[in-house]
């Protein structure tokens, strides 16, 4: 009592032990009737804020009440829950009336049948916990709860109708071991349903996807068979159903859902043909019918999907040729139909694709390819491209950051470029780089920690570089680097954005010198995390230094979003886009800041989506709306990518997907971890485990803006590490 006393030391709690030595005697204290053991520890209403007085509390052996209850607590330390529960005589325990958050807690035994005698309650989170057994009913007797949040537990049995909550708009159990079938009558009022990630069984409910107002579904990874429901409510905007075990043919009523902007059936046992109804979804964005049993030819009616940018069909039966009308979507920037039975050529009208980044057709039997036209596109290629007549040179914005070669300055460059004059194709030689006229600087300032300066670079030797293709040294979706070596030997890394994108605006020259000041806090660079990580088979990348790397990460990410003249929201932050000073000293590059983005552009179609295929969090995908947690996602990929030590993506397999996966089927986390780190000692593993919970959270689908940026936080502070850090 003497070290609770102290713990809690406030003037709201009068426990004064040189006045009063003996604990019974003080308010709030119940003892036995001899006076010789405490029985309750009764705190409500003394408006405690801090819960580090709980562990303590769970050294009194003949504890029997404890009520805390109408306080200001926000939490429940991980200690309490594990001490507490060893007491034997305790029989009261009362937190109510307080502001909990019970999310990402170690909860473990069934959920709660009664929370409280209220029926005014809303929302129900209890996700990221160790709840088991089944869903009890009295949990859907709250008549105006709008969300229940039962994700990452270890609940088991089958999932329960909602129908009788008519207010109830979102339901997520993923990640659970549910192994029944999935309720008739589930989605009767909802709007998202999220049951993925379990081990469900059966067919799909006929009615499952017809309730009108259903706008988001997603049963991926689970056990399912039979076919797909013939009727669909028109407003769904996701549907995902891969990894399982479907069969039947895809339903023509698809041509219904106007609003169906991603749409995943990978992984199953689809038969027949595509139906050419797909072309009638116009808002599809991502379509996924790869690793099913699909066989004739690709439908014409697919090049009406006018906003389609991804387009997988790989591990199919698929026969005849590419219809010419799908290489021409403006917006496709992923077609996959590798490993199936395609012939022909590959149209020429790919060259008009001006957004394809990956196009992937091995083993497909496509023949005939004579001539390779890489022009008016995004690769990079050992030419520079031919610029057809007409065609203005786009305006383009470097920044030039000063390289290795003065450790500690660090320079950046905005030089606003353009050029009025246009090009003839000679049709037989490509033009060289000598003949191309340098675009004319317009303006330059030099950008250091102590302002914004006129700058003395030769900007024509800058331009110079920028116009051969063989000084690329970097490129990312949003722009690339090249070397440029001055006059005076001094060597700067100039970045030049992809302008032509439309999320990009030029706004305020003003505001965007000053958001510029940021890129003058980077040092010098030796690589990317990614080169490290990943490129060396032999990584020597220990456990400091990567703990280090999330670290600084971390704090980061953290500087960028608590801006005061609002937060700066990277658009592609990935293992690339991270390089390092040393192994231990991280720098996040490639920031687009928030003013550069055009707010009125930065919702729509994916095309504007930011972002680096395996960093992109799922609601990107029907948001259309770059955010922080987007950053905190992508984030918590490279946690992710630090702790495996694998790729983000790997043999078409998202890092983020096969870990949630992994840690949902397993009860222990430690065999997803790089061995060759986790097997050091058993410091180092507990240690990486403790940042993992950190990872999980970071890109867990029921996560919530708030949480991420706890979690941030969490890895600023370094409250997952114990005294024996690194």
């Amino acid at each position: 009592m003497v070290a609770l006393s102290k713990s809690l030391n406030s003037s709201s709690v009068p426990w004064d032990i040189e006045k009063e030595p003996n604990p019974c005697s003080w308010k709030g204290v119940d003892c036995n009737s001899t006076n010789s053991s405490v029985v309750g520890v009764l705190l409500s209403g003394f408006s405690l804020s801090s819960p580090n007085f709980l562990p303590i509390v769970c050294k009194i052996d003949s504890l029997q009440m404890l009520n805390v209850s109408n306080n200001k607590l926000e939490s429940i330390p991980e200690e309490f829950i594990r001490d507490c529960g060893k007491i034997d005589v305790l029989k009261l325990l009362d937190f109510s009336k307080n502001r909990l958050n019970l999310i990402f807690n170690n909860f473990i035994g069934s959920l709660p049948t009664q929370l409280g005698k209220s029926k005014l309650l809303e929302e129900l989170q209890l996700s990221m916990n160790k709840f088991q057994g089944r869903i009890p009913e009295e949990i859907f007797g709250y008549p105006n709860l709008k969300l229940i949040d039962l994700s990452q537990n270890d609940l088991s049995g089958s999932p329960k109708s909602l129908s009788k909550i008519t207010t109830l708009s979102r339901f997520a159990a993923n990640q659970n071991e549910f192994n029944g079938v999935v309720p008739s009558g589930i989605t009767k009022f909802l709007k998202n349903l999220d049951l993925s990630y379990n081990m469900l069984n059966g067919s799909i409910p006929s009615d499952l996807l017809a309730p009108p107002n259903l706008q988001s579904v997603d049963l991926s990874f689970n056990r399912l068979e039979g076919s797909l429901p013939v009727n669909m409510s028109s407003s769904l905007i996701r549907l995902r159903l891969g990894n399982n075990k479907l069969s039947g043919m895809i339903p023509t009523s698809f041509a219904r859902l106007q609003r169906l902007t991603y749409l995943e059936l990978e992984n199953n046992s689809f038969t027949e043909v595509i139906p050419p109804e797909l072309g009638s979804c116009q808002s599809l964005a991502l379509l996924n019918l790869a690793q099913n049993r699909l066989r004739g030819s690709l439908p014409v009616q697919l090049g009406n999907l006018r906003q389609l940018e991804v387009l997988k069909l790989q591990s199919n039966d698929l026969t005849g040729e590419i219809p010419i009308e799908i290489t021409q979507l403006h917006k496709l920037s992923t077609l996959n139909v590798s490993l199936n039975s395609l012939n022909g050529s590959i149209p020429p009208s790919i060259s008009t694709a001006t957004s394809l980044k990956d196009l992937s057709q091995k083993s497909c039997g496509l023949a005939g390819l004579e001539v390779l036209d890489l022009s008016n596109n995004n690769f990079s290629v050992t030419h520079y491209p031919c610029i057809k007549k007409g065609t203005p040179v786009a305006v383009t914005v470097v920044l030039a950051v000063l390289a290795a070669v003065f450790s500690g300055l660090v320079v950046t460059i905005l030089a606003i470029l353009f050029s009025r004059r246009y090009y003839k194709v000679n049709d037989e030689q490509p033009q060289s780089t000598d003949d191309l006229p340098l675009p004319q600087v317009l303006e330059g300032n030099t950008v250091t920690a102590n302002g914004i300066h006129k700058s003395n670079i030769d900007f024509t030797k800058a331009m110079e570089a920028v116009s051969d293709p063989s000084n690329i040294v970097l490129k990312t979706r949003f722009s690339t680097y090249y070397e440029a070596i001055m006059p005076s030997g001094l060597i700067y890394f100039v970045k030049k954005l992809n302008w032509s994108d439309k999320i990009f605006q030029l706004g305020s020259h003003d505001r965007f010198g000053n958001e510029l000041e940021a890129f003058g806090k980077l040092s010098n660079s030796n690589g990317t995390l990614f080169d490290v990580l990943h490129k060396s088979s032999t990584s020597d990348m220990d456990w400091a230094s990567r703990y280090s790397i999330a670290v600084g990460v971390a704090q980061g990410l953290a500087c960028l979003h608590g801006c005061a003249s609002g937060p700066i929201i990277l658009l592609d932050l990935s293992s690339r886009n991270i390089f390092l000073k040393s192994l231990k000293e991280p720098q996040v590059g490639d920031i687009e800041l928030c003013k550069v983005i055009d707010p009125s552009r930065s919702t729509g179609s994916l095309s504007t989506i930011a972002g680096s295929v395996g960093y992109i969090p799922p609601e990107y995908a029907y948001t259309m709306r770059v955010t922080t947690a987007g950053n905190v996602y992508s984030f918590g990929v490279v946690l992710l990518e630090l702790l495996t030590g694998k790729p983000a993506v790997s043999e078409g397999t998202e890092l983020a997907k096969w870990v949630l996966s992994n840690t949902v089927q397993h009860s222990k986390s430690d065999h997803i971890l790089d061995i060759r780190i986790s097997r050091t000692s058993p410091v180092i593993k507990s240690q990486m485990l403790a940042v993992l919970k950190i990872g999980l959270s970071c890109v867990s689908v029921s996560r919530t803006q708030g949480e991420d940026e706890e979690r941030l936080e969490d890895a600023c502070q370094c409250k997952v590490m114990t005294e024996d850090s690194p």
